[in-house]
């Protein structure tokens, strides 16, 4: 029995990652792990029933809706978070909220203290001192983000933790963010939250739930953040010097495709500049490695080499070659375009 009641705890707690990356069009609403009055007096049984069941059942189905015979149909939620910027409003706020309260959900409870003996206790002491400044710069970032929104505890790109805000359904993943990561823990500060128990008064909501934090869920979150492979996409999405070459190259190289040469020959200079901006700027962590450095050198060395063979005007058939092998140098590097 005692064994059947840890796995049952576990699987509640565990899943968020799973339940995540799991999900692809059609969406559905996930099981919320625990009874409507679970968490009060923290938070009251009617808030929970209207947010989960009115709030987070809308979110889902005007996602559906809003995906429905368009090219994003085939992501999956974590995409869908990755490139927010290119998805309009309707997709960009539904799939918000519907991955934030899922995240929301498991990681609240009234039995789960913080424990500073886990890996993410000792990163949050490691990082802010203790887990009440913590909580302090949490309850800072919900009070000050005017209007709607979230506080988030993420993971960055260097995997160190970091706190932030952010407006409406946006979060740390999303392109449109100023501050990139995964995020492992966060606090709904939309009115809806709260108003039924706290009515204005969001500073008694945050100071009430900071108490009612499911520490093994966010443990769990961080753990699986730090091995993630979206905490690398988003460390290479974030790499300025290599979006610039890319946003150079794409613009020649798929006209080129065509037989457009003009780009090229308009942008060569340009692409050789980029591209030693990309050998002198900062190397992210993950992408530090020596097969990165000497595609890096290998994009400069093709780079001089077209441009050269742009000003004495070769023909059309010596610049495709030459921007196709530099186009395959730099996919060592970016790996497959999504378009």
């Amino acid at each position: 029995m005692k064994n059947i009641i840890t796995f049952v705890i576990f699987a509640l707690i565990a899943g968020f990652s799973t339940i995540l990356s799991a999900q692809n069009y059609p969406f559905e609403l996930p099981k919320l792990p625990y009874a409507y009055n679970t968490l009060e007096p923290v938070i009251d049984a009617a808030t929970m029933e209207i947010h989960y069941s009115k709030h987070h059942a809308a979110y889902v189905k005007n996602l559906n809706a809003a995906l429905k015979e368009s090219k994003y149909e085939s992501y999956s939620l974590e995409e869908l978070m990755l490139y927010a910027g290119e998805l309009n409003a309707a997709i960009r706020n539904n799939g918000g909220g519907h991955y934030n309260h899922t995240m929301f959900w498991n990681i609240l409870s009234l039995t789960s203290p913080f424990n500073p003996q886990s890996e993410v206790g000792k990163a949050v002491v490691s990082t802010f001192g203790s887990p009440d400044t913590l909580k302090m710069l949490l309850s800072k970032a919900g009070a000050t983000r005017f209007g709607s929104g979230w506080a988030w505890l993420y993971v960055t790109t260097d995997k160190k933790l970091a706190v932030c805000s952010s407006p409406n359904q946006d979060n740390p993943i999303m392109d449109v963010s100023p501050e990139r990561g995964i995020p492992i823990l966060g606090i709904d500060v939309w009115e809806h939250a709260y108003y039924l128990k706290y009515k204005n008064l969001r500073g008694d909501y945050l100071t009430a739930i900071m108490n009612a934090i499911n520490w093994e869920a966010v443990n769990k979150n961080y753990q699986e953040a730090l091995v993630s492979p979206l905490l690398k996409t988003i460390e290479k999405e974030t790499w300025t010097e290599l979006n610039n070459f890319h946003e150079v190259m794409a613009g020649t190289f798929h006209p080129s495709e065509n037989g457009d040469l003009k780009p090229i020959r308009e942008r060569s200079g340009e692409l050789l500049a980029k591209a030693k901006a990309l050998q002198s700027g900062k190397i992210p962590a993950s992408f530090n490695t020596p097969d990165i450095k000497k595609s890096i050198n290998d994009l400069v060395t093709g780079s001089v080499k077209l441009d050269q063979l742009v000003v004495k005007k070769a023909d059309d058939k010596t610049i495709t070659k030459s921007l196709s092998s530099l186009h395959d140098v730099f996919h060592t590097i970016q790996g497959l375009c999504r378009h």
